[in-house]
Protein backbone atom coordinates (compact mmCIF):
# COMPACT_ATOMS: atom_id res chain seq x y z
CA UNK A 1 0.00 0.00 0.00
CA UNK A 2 2.80 2.39 0.91
CA UNK A 3 4.58 1.63 -2.36
CA UNK A 4 1.39 2.36 -4.29
CA UNK A 5 0.95 5.68 -2.50
CA UNK A 6 4.59 6.54 -3.18
CA UNK A 7 4.17 5.80 -6.90
CA UNK A 8 1.00 7.85 -7.04
CA UNK A 9 2.72 10.73 -5.28
CA UNK A 10 5.67 10.69 -7.68
CA UNK A 11 3.32 10.41 -10.65
CA UNK A 12 1.31 13.40 -9.49
CA UNK A 13 4.51 15.43 -9.02
CA UNK A 14 5.64 14.60 -12.57
CA UNK A 15 2.26 15.64 -13.96
CA UNK A 16 2.16 18.86 -11.94
CA UNK A 17 5.69 19.78 -12.93
CA UNK A 18 4.90 19.28 -16.60
CA UNK A 19 1.63 21.16 -16.41
CA UNK A 20 3.10 24.11 -14.50
CA UNK A 21 6.07 24.29 -16.86
CA UNK A 22 3.75 24.26 -19.90
CA UNK A 23 1.27 26.81 -18.57
CA UNK A 24 3.78 29.33 -17.21
CA UNK A 25 5.99 29.60 -20.30
CA UNK A 26 3.86 32.13 -22.19
CA UNK A 27 5.24 34.71 -24.64
CA UNK A 28 3.63 37.14 -27.07
CA UNK A 29 4.42 36.71 -30.74
CA UNK A 30 5.36 40.17 -32.12
CA UNK A 31 4.04 39.35 -35.60
CA UNK A 32 0.78 37.52 -34.91
CA UNK A 33 0.04 39.17 -31.55
CA UNK A 34 -0.82 35.77 -30.08
CA UNK A 35 0.15 34.68 -26.60
CA UNK A 36 1.86 31.32 -27.02
CA UNK A 37 3.01 28.55 -24.72
CA UNK A 38 6.55 27.79 -25.87
CA UNK A 39 9.58 26.61 -23.95
CA UNK A 40 12.25 27.25 -26.57
CA UNK A 41 13.90 30.59 -27.31
CA UNK A 42 14.19 31.64 -30.97
CA UNK A 43 17.92 30.86 -30.74
CA UNK A 44 17.17 27.33 -29.55
CA UNK A 45 14.68 26.90 -32.41
CA UNK A 46 17.44 27.85 -34.86
CA UNK A 47 19.80 25.24 -33.39
CA UNK A 48 17.17 22.48 -33.49
CA UNK A 49 16.12 23.35 -37.04
CA UNK A 50 19.68 23.32 -38.33
CA UNK A 51 20.44 20.02 -36.62
CA UNK A 52 17.44 18.43 -38.34
CA UNK A 53 18.06 19.90 -41.80
CA UNK A 54 20.54 17.32 -43.04
CA UNK A 55 18.38 14.41 -41.93
CA UNK A 56 15.30 15.97 -43.52
CA UNK A 57 17.13 16.46 -46.81
CA UNK A 58 18.43 12.89 -46.75
CA UNK A 59 14.87 11.57 -46.50
CA UNK A 60 14.11 13.25 -49.84
CA UNK A 61 17.18 12.26 -51.84
CA UNK A 62 19.31 15.23 -50.83
CA UNK A 63 19.38 18.71 -52.32
CA UNK A 64 18.58 19.32 -55.98
CA UNK A 65 21.91 19.66 -57.84
CA UNK A 66 21.25 22.88 -59.74
CA UNK A 67 22.73 26.08 -58.34
CA UNK A 68 20.66 28.32 -60.60
CA UNK A 69 17.39 26.77 -59.41
CA UNK A 70 18.50 26.99 -55.80
CA UNK A 71 19.45 30.64 -56.28
CA UNK A 72 15.99 31.32 -57.68
CA UNK A 73 14.32 29.68 -54.66
CA UNK A 74 16.56 31.76 -52.39
CA UNK A 75 15.64 34.92 -54.27
CA UNK A 76 11.88 34.39 -53.99
CA UNK A 77 12.09 33.29 -50.36
CA UNK A 78 14.37 36.19 -49.46
CA UNK A 79 12.02 38.68 -51.12
CA UNK A 80 9.13 37.37 -49.02
CA UNK A 81 11.07 37.59 -45.76
CA UNK A 82 12.72 40.96 -46.37
CA UNK A 83 9.52 42.72 -47.42
CA UNK A 84 7.11 41.33 -44.84
CA UNK A 85 6.51 40.95 -41.13
CA UNK A 86 8.57 37.74 -41.25
CA UNK A 87 11.70 39.88 -40.89
CA UNK A 88 10.60 40.97 -37.40
CA UNK A 89 11.70 37.68 -35.85
CA UNK A 90 15.42 36.83 -35.52
CA UNK A 91 15.43 33.74 -37.74
CA UNK A 92 18.15 33.21 -40.39
CA UNK A 93 15.75 31.84 -43.01
CA UNK A 94 17.22 29.24 -45.35
CA UNK A 95 15.37 27.78 -48.33
CA UNK A 96 16.11 24.33 -49.71
CA UNK A 97 15.08 22.66 -52.98
CA UNK A 98 14.96 18.90 -52.43
CA UNK A 99 15.77 16.38 -55.14
CA UNK A 100 12.70 14.18 -54.56
CA UNK A 101 10.83 14.14 -57.91
CA UNK A 102 7.81 12.14 -56.73
CA UNK A 103 6.76 13.67 -53.42
CA UNK A 104 4.55 16.74 -53.77
CA UNK A 105 5.30 18.62 -50.58
CA UNK A 106 6.82 21.57 -48.76
CA UNK A 107 7.52 21.98 -45.08
CA UNK A 108 9.33 24.08 -42.48
CA UNK A 109 11.40 23.35 -39.40
CA UNK A 110 11.63 25.61 -36.34
CA UNK A 111 14.11 28.45 -36.68
CA UNK A 112 13.66 29.24 -40.37
CA UNK A 113 14.52 26.11 -42.38
CA UNK A 114 12.10 25.90 -45.34
CA UNK A 115 11.92 23.08 -47.91
CA UNK A 116 10.16 22.44 -51.21
CA UNK A 117 10.45 19.25 -53.24
CA UNK A 118 11.22 19.13 -56.93
CA UNK A 119 8.00 17.13 -57.27
CA UNK A 120 5.97 20.14 -56.12
CA UNK A 121 8.04 22.79 -57.90
CA UNK A 122 7.59 21.13 -61.31
CA UNK A 123 3.79 21.39 -60.92
CA UNK A 124 3.86 25.15 -60.44
CA UNK A 125 3.57 27.64 -63.30
CA UNK A 126 4.16 31.11 -61.83
CA UNK A 127 6.45 32.82 -59.36
CA UNK A 128 3.39 33.90 -57.38
CA UNK A 129 2.47 30.24 -56.86
CA UNK A 130 6.00 29.57 -55.60
CA UNK A 131 5.68 32.61 -53.33
CA UNK A 132 2.43 31.11 -52.01
CA UNK A 133 4.25 27.88 -51.07
CA UNK A 134 7.21 29.62 -49.43
CA UNK A 135 5.02 32.26 -47.76
CA UNK A 136 2.85 29.54 -46.23
CA UNK A 137 5.90 27.71 -44.84
CA UNK A 138 7.43 30.94 -43.55
CA UNK A 139 4.09 31.44 -41.81
CA UNK A 140 4.66 28.21 -39.86
CA UNK A 141 8.06 29.52 -38.75
CA UNK A 142 6.81 32.97 -37.77
CA UNK A 143 3.80 31.56 -35.90
CA UNK A 144 6.24 29.25 -34.04
CA UNK A 145 4.04 26.23 -34.66
CA UNK A 146 7.01 23.91 -34.27
CA UNK A 147 7.91 25.37 -30.89
CA UNK A 148 4.29 25.11 -29.75
CA UNK A 149 4.18 21.46 -30.83
CA UNK A 150 7.40 20.70 -28.95
CA UNK A 151 6.01 22.36 -25.82
CA UNK A 152 2.93 20.15 -26.04
CA UNK A 153 5.14 17.12 -26.55
CA UNK A 154 7.06 17.99 -23.42
CA UNK A 155 3.82 18.28 -21.46
CA UNK A 156 2.74 14.98 -22.95
CA UNK A 157 6.02 13.37 -21.94
CA UNK A 158 5.51 14.50 -18.36
CA UNK A 159 2.01 13.04 -18.36
CA UNK A 160 3.29 9.81 -19.91
CA UNK A 161 5.89 9.49 -17.18
CA UNK A 162 3.27 10.24 -14.54
CA UNK A 163 0.92 7.56 -15.84
CA UNK A 164 3.73 5.07 -16.26
CA UNK A 165 4.89 5.53 -12.68
CA UNK A 166 1.48 5.48 -11.07
CA UNK A 167 -0.26 2.79 -13.13
CA UNK A 168 0.89 -0.55 -11.75
CA UNK A 169 3.60 -2.77 -10.36
CA UNK A 170 3.83 -4.54 -13.70
CA UNK A 171 6.35 -3.08 -16.18
CA UNK A 172 4.06 -4.20 -19.00
CA UNK A 173 1.09 -2.47 -17.41
CA UNK A 174 3.08 0.72 -16.99
CA UNK A 175 4.24 0.56 -20.63
CA UNK A 176 0.69 0.10 -21.92
CA UNK A 177 -0.58 3.00 -19.82
CA UNK A 178 2.21 5.21 -21.13
CA UNK A 179 1.36 4.28 -24.74
CA UNK A 180 -2.28 5.22 -24.20
CA UNK A 181 -1.29 8.58 -22.74
CA UNK A 182 1.07 9.19 -25.66
CA UNK A 183 -1.67 8.40 -28.19
CA UNK A 184 -3.98 10.90 -26.51
CA UNK A 185 -1.26 13.51 -26.65
CA UNK A 186 -0.77 12.94 -30.38
CA UNK A 187 -4.47 13.39 -31.05
CA UNK A 188 -4.39 16.73 -29.27
CA UNK A 189 -1.50 17.80 -31.46
CA UNK A 190 -3.33 16.73 -34.61
CA UNK A 191 -6.33 18.88 -33.73
CA UNK A 192 -4.19 21.96 -33.36
CA UNK A 193 -2.46 21.18 -36.63
CA UNK A 194 -5.60 22.05 -38.59
CA UNK A 195 -5.77 25.48 -36.97
CA UNK A 196 -2.08 25.97 -37.66
CA UNK A 197 -2.67 25.38 -41.37
CA UNK A 198 -5.38 28.01 -41.60
CA UNK A 199 -3.20 30.49 -39.73
CA UNK A 200 -0.28 29.77 -42.07
CA UNK A 201 -2.55 30.28 -45.08
CA UNK A 202 -3.45 33.71 -43.74
CA UNK A 203 0.16 34.58 -42.94
CA UNK A 204 1.33 33.29 -46.31
CA UNK A 205 -1.27 35.46 -48.02
CA UNK A 206 -0.14 38.47 -45.99
CA UNK A 207 3.59 37.92 -46.52
CA UNK A 208 3.40 37.32 -50.27
CA UNK A 209 1.25 40.41 -50.88
CA UNK A 210 3.56 42.52 -48.72
CA UNK A 211 6.39 41.29 -50.94
CA UNK A 212 4.51 42.39 -54.07
CA UNK A 213 3.10 39.08 -55.29
CA UNK A 214 -0.39 38.52 -56.65
CA UNK A 215 -2.32 36.60 -53.95
CA UNK A 216 -4.07 34.54 -56.62
CA UNK A 217 -0.87 32.52 -56.50
CA UNK A 218 -1.71 30.86 -53.18
CA UNK A 219 -5.25 30.07 -54.35
CA UNK A 220 -3.86 28.57 -57.56
CA UNK A 221 -1.41 26.55 -55.44
CA UNK A 222 -4.30 24.90 -53.61
CA UNK A 223 -6.04 24.25 -56.93
CA UNK A 224 -2.87 22.64 -58.34
CA UNK A 225 -2.68 20.36 -55.30
CA UNK A 226 -6.37 19.50 -55.50
CA UNK A 227 -5.95 18.68 -59.20
CA UNK A 228 -3.03 16.37 -58.41
CA UNK A 229 -5.15 14.53 -55.88
CA UNK A 230 -8.04 14.13 -58.32
CA UNK A 231 -5.58 12.83 -60.90
CA UNK A 232 -4.76 9.88 -58.68
CA UNK A 233 -1.51 11.18 -57.17
CA UNK A 234 -2.39 12.24 -53.65
CA UNK A 235 0.02 15.02 -52.66
CA UNK A 236 2.04 14.33 -49.53
CA UNK A 237 1.29 17.98 -48.79
CA UNK A 238 -2.20 16.94 -47.70
CA UNK A 239 -0.91 14.40 -45.19
CA UNK A 240 1.38 16.90 -43.48
CA UNK A 241 -0.85 19.91 -44.15
CA UNK A 242 -4.48 19.03 -43.30
CA UNK A 243 -6.79 20.34 -45.99
CA UNK A 244 -10.21 21.57 -44.87
CA UNK A 245 -12.79 21.59 -47.67
CA UNK A 246 -13.28 25.35 -47.44
CA UNK A 247 -9.57 26.26 -47.59
CA UNK A 248 -9.70 27.73 -51.10
CA UNK A 249 -12.88 29.61 -50.25
CA UNK A 250 -11.21 31.14 -47.19
CA UNK A 251 -8.31 32.36 -49.30
CA UNK A 252 -10.64 33.81 -51.92
CA UNK A 253 -12.50 35.59 -49.12
CA UNK A 254 -9.20 37.08 -47.93
CA UNK A 255 -8.60 38.47 -51.41
CA UNK A 256 -12.07 40.04 -51.49
CA UNK A 257 -11.68 41.50 -48.00
CA UNK A 258 -8.24 42.98 -48.65
CA UNK A 259 -8.83 44.09 -52.24
CA UNK A 260 -12.54 45.01 -52.52
CA UNK A 261 -11.81 47.01 -55.69
CA UNK A 262 -9.84 44.21 -57.32
CA UNK A 263 -6.25 43.03 -57.10
CA UNK A 264 -3.84 45.91 -57.91
CA UNK A 265 -2.14 45.57 -61.27
CA UNK A 266 1.30 46.04 -59.73
CA UNK A 267 1.13 42.76 -57.80
CA UNK A 268 3.26 40.30 -59.72
CA UNK A 269 2.42 36.87 -61.07
CA UNK A 270 5.81 36.25 -62.68
CA UNK A 271 4.71 33.63 -65.19
CA UNK A 272 7.32 34.44 -67.83
CA UNK A 273 10.18 34.66 -65.36
CA UNK A 274 9.19 31.36 -63.78
CA UNK A 275 8.94 29.65 -67.16
CA UNK A 276 12.30 31.03 -68.22
CA UNK A 277 14.08 30.06 -64.98
CA UNK A 278 12.45 26.83 -63.80
CA UNK A 279 10.85 24.93 -66.64
CA UNK A 280 14.00 24.37 -68.78
CA UNK A 281 15.81 22.96 -65.74
CA UNK A 282 12.89 21.08 -64.18
CA UNK A 283 10.48 19.98 -66.91
CA UNK A 284 7.00 18.99 -65.82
Amino acid sequence: MQRLLLRLGIGILFALFGLISYCTNVVENPVTGERQRVQLSPQQEVVIGRQATQKMAAQHGGLYPDQALQAYIDQVGGRIVQNSGASELPYPYEFHLLKDPQTINAFALPGGQVFITAGLLRRLRTEAQLAGVLGHEVGHVVARHGAEHLAKQQLGSALVNAVGIAASDSPEGARQAALVAQAVNQLVSLRYGREDELESDQLGFRFMTQAGYNPKGIVELMQVLASARQGGQSPEFFSTHPNPDNRIERLQSLITENFPNGIPANLEEGQEKFARTVQPRLPG
